[in-house]
């Protein structure tokens, strides 16, 4: 390969040489090397991308009309030159070489020029409307940098169709590119990897300038954005002193910003928008952008309900969501605002998530009849990781959605943090880039720049399927919140917004300077917006709740659940049993099976055939396969998922000799291949639970489930539980069905695959929010997955899941556990129940949950014992007291003792002490309070040490087992 050629050696060499005639021959040499000279084609081939973009420019820009690209009259000349011709006329008349040159010099150093402007131009663009710093120089953005002086500013220059120009004087060059690139807009979109997405966002913006030319009725109605959002947040202002209400004072072009992202998109086949965002401006957006009514939102501020029914605890006004439909120009759209806590970013992932299951319900498989839109702050965007996940995930094939659009509400503060403490890159948005996302950065004092770059990533979102970025650059009139004194910490920068005028102010005037509106109709608008809010401002006193609506639509037929066993019928007929049988054991044809996995298949075959040793892998599949007969839809997520961390599902199998993937339960898919879906995830926790959390928001009748690698792996995504999962439905009254399946068991792995923080999950129960399992047959872990979708509502569902079970001979289900008759038990009796002494004459009953039964159980076999009776909690949560009790009341002579491998701080025991000492003190029972056998409390979940876990686990048992 030949030498890279140096910039300042390009430059010299181009001066030196007709513009015209090597690109020409560059021409030729993409289209077919061998059509140029060898020492032509060496040079070509060692030009950089920047050198060779150079030179392509001369072609012309995408957008110009075909008859002025490759013009061979840009330096006056009658006819393109051939390959080997030299320089030689122009006009008819002679030229020289130093004219020659001196035309070259002028058409590189402008096109170099052009090609700066669009990479940088955006770092001299005016971004802030405080102007809190002076924008800074950028040499490379200076036409002296290419050897311009103040006397070539009117001469015409060849640019071969850049700029949509065929030729143009330096000053006409220079006013346009300002103009596109460094005016109310920057625009980042040099690093797109995509060719046809980067030509199309220059063509977008440099035709037009970057701008849009409104029409007046355009302009009147972006005023009346601006003042419902203004007047809407002084309102609360002024009635709600000192309330907390996070608002958008400052950053009000974000109203007609979304507006115009639903008037474009509707006309371009966007049916529903999933939209998410943090507390700031959420208030507005409810009233301004959704519709909810004034009336309610006023009320919620007095202290009332926006409905009659409060179940559970609910949550402040500033976190709640809602639905809604909007009409633009006969384009119905569908709006539903997620519900977030104070955590910011971490709604992402949700918004994601509920996109891809209502694009699943559409059937919209070109991802263009739903989209997400989530609004950011500027640090959070920079500063909290979820957002780089987010990113991540945004183009697998488990969670691609069609892109998204991000709104940056870019306050140029984080709470009391400025820029240069926050974040090390020039922007907030930089990880976006991760993406190849376009990023838009414009002034939000300018709303007309706002809606047109809203217009842009619109279209650039619907026509490429991918993210986009809008930087809206602000401020925030007050504080953190408005009881927050910002000029503790910045004094200088809250003078300047103190003497600043509002946006509305100032678009106000300048529709009045250009004669859009006069005085008189500005002051009417804004009159007529703020009655309007009085008026709902008196109709809270009499104003009446309605029931909460979030049983409809997809939830219809659901319902509140009732308290009890709530079993549903989850059992099988033997001829399904034997559907599945076939299904999960038979080799398609052509089809080249791993050797390993055909042992795995001829031992399935063997367990259907005998009716004895099912596992705990062909329990989950024939779960999976009979909810999909059921006219269910799966969805199972995580690392590893499709194989199993410990190579036990096999949910998908690979030929050996090509790769191809083959799903034994597809079949029962009813011929839509969405209703299976298997999907290896990335290395996130976070983002992908979020992102199947989100899921279940929107689709109940799919069994979703997310697996961690291993159990201790959830703790990476701690805020989605605690936040999302465990407290959704109380604060929100949103319904979820998630099943989590989270490897758990003390097995001498050490601290970091032993334990996936049991206690965590069953500190959070209350309220009925969620249930919490520890199964220990095949059969039952069948009938709690089927039992998710088999009742009239939805629960999230956590599940400890076994590790050496799965292959554990004693934890294996016959094929009566699974068939008519059979059901799920929140508590299972002794396997040696029938061996054992009569209940009164049990000298101590051992309560336990999980993979130490087993443990137990094998112990007692070998020391014989006759008078230890051992009962596992299948479900912990809710938990079955009075099943317990009526239970426990066989052994009145017996004491009762609670084993667990985990440490004593860990683990179950603190939770369920207190059931069971209930139990026991309400049967009057001898024993009075539960006894401990197990690790002592400790700080890491487990030992590193092998010797040291056998010696624990030994110590535990016999002390259970010891009357």
């Amino acid at each position: 390969m030949a030498a890279q050629i140096d910039d300042k050696d390009f430059q010299t060499f181009l001066t030196s040489t007709s513009a015209e005639y090597i690109s020409h021959l560059y021409g030729e040499y993409l289209s077919s090397p061998q059509k140029v000279d060898g020492s032509w084609q060496n040079f070509f081939g060692a030009l950089n991308d920047n050198q060779a973009g150079v030179i392509q420019e001369l072609t012309g820009a995408s957008w110009t009309p075909e008859e002025n690209r490759h013009s061979a009259r840009g330096f006056g000349m009658a006819a393109p030159m051939a390959a080997d011709d030299a320089p030689a006329s122009v006009g008819g008349g002679a030229v020289s070489e130093a004219d020659l040159q001196s035309a070259a010099k002028d058409s590189i150093g402008a096109l170099m020029m052009i090609r700066a402007f669009r990479a940088r131009g955006h770092l001299m663009a005016d971004l802030d409307p405080l102007q809190l710093k002076e924008k800074p120089e950028h040499p490379e953005l200076d036409p002296g940098f290419y050897g311009f002086t103040a006397a070539d500013y009117d001469r015409s220059i060849f640019i071969g169709g850049v700029l949509g120009m065929e030729r143009a004087t330096l000053r006409q060059i220079v006013d346009t590119l300002r103009e596109t690139y460094a005016g109310k807009i920057g625009v980042e979109f040099m690093h797109l990897t995509d060719p046809e997405e980067k030509s199309w966002v220059q063509a977008r913006v440099e035709e037009p300038h970057n701008k849009t030319n409104f029409t007046p009725e355009g302009k009147k109605a972006i005023l009346e954005r601006m003042i419902a959002a203004e007047v809407f947040e002084q309102f609360l202002h002024k009635k709600y002193p000192g309330t907390k209400r996070f608002g958008i004072d400052g950053g009000e072009a974000l109203i007609p910003c979304i507006e115009q992202i639903m008037k474009r998109g509707g006309q371009m086949g966007l049916k529903e928008i999933i939209i998410g965002m943090a507390h700031r401006g959420r208030l507005n957006v409810l009233a301004n952008v959704m519709g909810k009514p004034f009336t309610a939102i006023f009320a919620e501020f007095q202290g009332q309900s926006s409905t009659k029914q409060v179940l559970g605890s609910a949550d402040v006004k500033y976190h709640l969501g809602t639905s809604s439909d909007r009409e633009f120009d006969g384009n119905n759209i569908h709006l539903s605002l997620t519900a977030n806590p104070s955590h910011l970013e971490f709604v992402n992932p949700v918004v994601i998530g509920k996109v891809r299951a209502k694009q699943t319900q559409r059937d919209d498989v070109e991802s263009e009849a739903v989209m997400p839109l989530i609004l950011h702050g500027d640090a959070a965007f920079a500063g909290q990781g979820i957002t780089a996940e987010t990113l991540m995930i945004a183009e697998l094939p488990g969670y691609r959605v069609g892109g998204t659009i991000h709104i940056v509400i870019n306050n140029q503060i984080g709470f009391t943090t400025m820029p240069k403490f926050s974040r090390s890159g020039p922007y907030c948005t930089d990880v976006a880039k991760m993406l190849a996302a376009p990023i838009f950065h414009v002034n939000g004092d300018d709303p007309e720049a706002v809606v047109h770059v809203a217009r842009i990533a619109t279209e650039f979102r619907q026509k490429f399927k991918r993210d986009v970025v809008i930087d809206m650059f602000c401020y925030r009139r007050f504080g953190h919140n408005e009881g927050d004194e910002p000029a503790f910490t910045q004094p200088l920068m809250y003078k300047k917004i103190a003497k600043q005028k509002t946006a509305r102010t100032l678009y106000n005037e300048q529709l009045i300077a250009e004669g859009t509106i006069t005085a008189e109709e500005g002051e009417a608008m804004l009159q007529a917006f703020t009655s309007e809010l009085d008026e709902a401002f008196q109709a809270t006193k009499t104003y009446d709740p309605t029931d909460a609506d979030f049983l409809g639509g997809a939830w219809e037929g659901l319902s509140l659940p009732d308290q009890g066993a709530r079993r549903g019928e989850t059992s099988i007929s033997y001829e399904t049993f034997q559907e599945m049988g076939t299904a999960l054991t038979t080799v398609p044809d052509g089809f080249t099976v791993n050797k390993k996995l055909q042992r795995v298949l001829d031992a399935k075959k063997k367990m259907f055939e005998t009716g004895e040793g099912f596992d705990w892998a062909t329990g989950e599949a024939l779960a999976f396969g009979t909810l999909l007969k059921d006219d269910f839809a799966v969805r199972l997520s995580g690392q590893d998922v499709g194989r199993g961390t410990f190579s036990q599902r096999h949910a998908i199998w690979y030929d050996q000799e090509n790769e191809e993937k083959y799903l034994p339960l597809q079949q029962f898919a009813q011929n839509n291949p969405r209703q299976l879906e298997i999907h290896d995830s990335p290395l996130s926790e976070m983002a992908v639970l979020g992102f199947e959390y989100g899921f279940t928001l929107a689709e109940p009748k799919t069994l979703v489930l997310w697996e961690a690698q291993f159990g201790d792996f959830v703790n990476g995504a701690q805020v989605i539980i605690d936040q999302f999962i465990a407290s959704g439905e109380s604060k929100w009254l949103r319904m979820s069905g998630l099943t989590m399946l989270l490897p758990h068991g003390f097995e001498g792995q050490g601290p970091e695959h032993s334990s996936a923080r049991f206690e965590r999950f069953l500190q959070m129960c209350g309220e009925d929010n969620w249930q919490v399992a520890n199964c220990t047959t095949p059969a039952n872990y069948f009938h709690i997955l089927r039992r998710q979708m088999h009742r009239d509502f939805r629960k999230p569902l956590i599940i400890m899941t076994p590790k050496s079970l799965l292959r554990n001979k004693l934890a294996t289900s016959k094929a009566d556990d699974f068939l008519e008759g059979s059901t799920f038990h929140r508590f299972l009796w002794d396997d040696d129940y029938e061996t054992l002494a009569k209940p009164d004459k049990i000298k101590r009953v051992v309560l336990c949950t999980g993979k130490v039964y087993y443990d137990l159980l094998t112990q007692r076999r070998e020391r014989e014992l006759k008078d230890v009776y051992i009962m596992r909690l299948e479900q912990l949560y809710p938990f079955p007291s009075a099943e317990l009790a009526e239970e426990l009341s066989q052994y009145k002579n017996a004491d009762v003792v609670w084993c667990q491998e985990e440490p004593k701080n860990q683990g179950a025991w603190s939770f369920v002490e207190p059931f069971i000492e209930e139990c026991l003190i309400a049967m009057k029972h001898k024993a009075g309070r539960p006894q401990y056998a197990g690790r002592p409390a400790a700080a890491a979940p487990a030992t590193g040490l092998l010797s040291r876990h056998v010696e624990e686990q030994n110590k535990l048992v016999d002390e259970a087992l010891s009357v």
